[in-house]
Parts: structure tokens; C-alpha cells; sequence
């Protein structure tokens, strides 16, 4: 008896819509939000604010849907409690790495159709994310370059032997651009008119705001 609201393929006006429904489906009244990104927290707030008398909560999974819950709170908009489940360890140590570490090869795959052995890929962020990416670009026989501006992180990638870069440097030479770190404008205007033809791009987070198209 649960509805689903969603299917393959959806353009941008059916995602705001298969969101829309799920907040005015006939005969229910939601009491929590459990969100991926912020979408549907961002929606309800924008369209519909009177249902947060009825809201006891949000529960958070992303970084970019809790990066925006502390925009909502630091401008004194929140007004249910929120739950950050992105720190836990769970799923910074199990979901973002390990989940990561397959579905990035699968969404490849079935997009592009490419063998891999040998391409040059830049990952864009050395978090539990992009840690996973690598793994399994590495495993494929990619050479894998990473960017990382925490020292921590940075140093992480290259005791796991990854040559830590700046995309600048190695755009040009690339076949594959991946970003993983929750924040916008990672890719750029620039980066993308220096990127040889026909090299793949692609997004391991939630929104389509880390490369600026």
C-alpha cells in the first residue's frame, strides 16, 4: 500500500512534480520528513509551510541536504527538529564507501558502455565517497588522479597511492571528470571548455550544482 512516485528517465519538471505528489497525496497527512538532499524539506518550506504545524521532524541522509538545513537554521527557518544521519558512521563508513564503490562502475557502465582499463580519471574530492570511486576506478586498471583541499584527505589519497592534483592540471589530459565533494561549482565554465572531446563528466552527490552547467 505505499506509493511510489517516480520512474526512469525523469526530466527536472517530473522530479518537482513526483515531489509534488508525494506532499499532496489524497488521504494522508505526513508527520516526518525523511529526505535525500533537501528537496522535498526545500519544497515543503517554498509551497506548502502550513504543513510543519504536523511535522515532527526531518531526518537528513546527504550532505548537500544537510549543508542546506544549516542555511534553513542559520536564517531561523527551521522550525522542526532535523537529524543529521549523513555523520553517522554508518553511513559515512559503510553507505558512502562501500555503496560508492559499486554503483559508481554500475552508473558508468550502463551510461557510457566504455572499458576503463587504462582511462585517465580525476576524482574530484577524497571523502567516503570519492575513497570509493577510486578504489574501484583503481581496480579497473584507471590511472587515478584526485583533487582534495583538506590535508587530511589529500594525504589519505596519496598513501593509497593516488597523485593528488589540481584540476587545472590535468584537464586537458583527461577521459573522465568525477565529482564528489557536496559542493557547487567544482567544475567550471573554464574546465569545461579545456576538457578534450568527448570526455565523460559526471556527479557522485546529490545535485547537479558541482559542475556549473
Amino acid at each position: 500500500g505505499v506509493a511510489v512516485f517516480a520512474w526512469k528517465g525523469e526530466s527536472e519538471d517530473d522530479f518537482w512534480w513526483c515531489i509534488d505528489r508525494c506532499v499532496n497525496m489524497d488521504g494522508w497527512q505526513a508527520n516526518m520528513i525523511l529526505d535525500d538532499g533537501g528537496d522535498l524539506t526545500h519544497w515543503v518550506y517554498k509551497k506548502y509551510p502550513n504543513i510543519f504545524k504536523k511535522i515532527r521532524g526531518i531526518v537528513e541522509e546527504s550532505v548537500t541536504g544537510v549543508h542546506r538545513l544549516y542555511q534553513l537554521s542559520k536564517a531561523g527557518k527551521l522550525c522542526v527538529p532535523a537529524m543529521n544521519v549523513n555523520d553517522s558512521v554508518t553511513k559515512q563508513k559503510f553507505d558512502n564507501l562501500y555503496c560508492c564503490r559499486e554503483s559508481i562502475l554500475d552508473g558508468l557502465k550502463r551510461t557510457t558502455d566504455v572499458m576503463f582499463g587504462g582511462k585517465q580519471v580525476v576524482v574530484c574530492g577524497y571523502g567516503e565517497v570519492g575513497k570509493g570511486c577510486c578504489a574501484a576506478l583503481k581496480a579497473l586498471g584507471a590511472i587515478v588522479y584526485v583533487t582534495e583541499i583538506d590535508p587530511i584527505c589529500a594525504l589519505q589519497a596519496c598513501m593509497d597511492g593516488f597523485r593528488v592534483v589540481k584540476l587545472s592540471e590535468v584537464i586537458r589530459q583527461v577521459d573522465v571528470v568525477i565529482t564528489c565533494t557536496g559542493n557547487k561549482n567544482v567544475v567550471t565554465r573554464e574546465h569545461l571548455d579545456r576538457m578534450k572531446n568527448s570526455c565523460i563528466v559526471c556527479n557522485m552527490g546529490h545535485s547537479n550544482t558541482e559542475i556549473d552547467v
